[in-house]
């Protein structure tokens, strides 16, 4: 596979790991609540930068043999350093016509954003997209209060300016979706609320292997590691704090593998439980 694409099967399901870029955020966007002295000594020790977290986006695409899924659509344009995702579909030899699903896991820009070509028109025009109900009703109302967030004002007005500009081409193809619900066969989409109020997980389950996709549950490995650090993207950081706790214990119990949308790619791995909180494992 090409550099930026990294194959892996969950049973049947061929799955793929998509790097659609990256982008550097400042660090107190993602952990605002953290001690600053405990937060320096945790980067150090995985000899990180202090000053900006290097965050990766990376897609999933789920192909089961008559089915074309992709989760996430990455953030587009909207940096000189994403807007790959159209380019690693061709290179896995998917053309955007081919994709028959969508899943997109909340309305943020960097998983929104590339659900658009360049002309402002749906990227896939085949593809039912799915998205939670309560999301999109969210971002899609007249008015919204984002004040929960511990961001710009300007971030958070970005972040409103682009769902309405991305929802609003996608309506005929949008499926808002409530609970639970099994989209494809072993491909289910589950509720995880806090980040956004619609947030949602995946799970794939096929041939005795399970997959838990957290989505934006949690967005750095440190957030494993001290549940109690929160994350500034959070619209409703208690909410969000009760969903990736839930969350981290049903994967490791069941010793799932795990995926997550902003950790270091390929963003597969594994979670085990440490004392109260998580350790990540990356790799397959």
């Amino acid at each position: 596979m090409p550099e930026g694409s990294y194959r892996f099967p969950v049973g049947s399901l061929r799955c793929t790991a998509l790097s659609d870029g990256y982008h550097a955020y400042p660090t107190e966007w993602f952990f605002p609540n953290a001690e600053p002295a405990a937060l320096a000594e945790a980067l150090e020790k995985r000899r990180m930068p202090q000053e900006r977290i290097l965050s990766p986006y990376t897609c999933l695409l789920i192909e089961t043999g008559r089915r074309v899924a992709l989760v996430d659509t990455g953030a587009g344009a909207a940096s000189k350093t994403t807007g790959a995702i159209a380019a690693r579909l061709e290179m896995a030899g998917i053309r955007p016509k081919d994709v028959d699903t969508v899943v997109l896991t909340h309305a943020h820009p960097d998983h929104l954003g590339g659900a658009l070509n360049a002309c402002g028109r749906p990227r896939f025009p085949n593809a039912v997209h799915y998205i939670a109900e309560r999301e999109y009703e969210f971002w899609t109302a007249s008015r919204r209060n984002l004040t929960g967030m511990r961001l710009p004002d300007d971030t958070r007005r970005f972040m409103e300016e682009t769902a309405r500009r991305c929802l609003e081409p996608l309506r005929y193809q949008i499926e808002p979706v409530e609970g639970e619900n099994e989209i494809l066969p072993g491909v289910r989409i589950l509720p995880a609320p806090g980040h956004t109020p619609g947030h949602l997980a995946l799970l794939l389950d096929s041939g005795g292997q399970q997959l838990l996709n957290l989505g934006d549950a949690a967005v750095h490995p440190l957030h494993l590691e001290h549940p109690e650090w929160e994350n500034g993207f959070d619209l409703s950081p208690e909410v969000a704090a009760a969903t990736r706790r839930s969350l981290l214990e049903r994967a490791a119990a069941a010793r799932m593998h795990v995926m997550a949308f902003h950790f270091p790619y390929p963003s597969v791995g594994r979670v085990e439980a440490r004392n109260g909180a998580w350790e990540w494992i990356p790799g397959w």
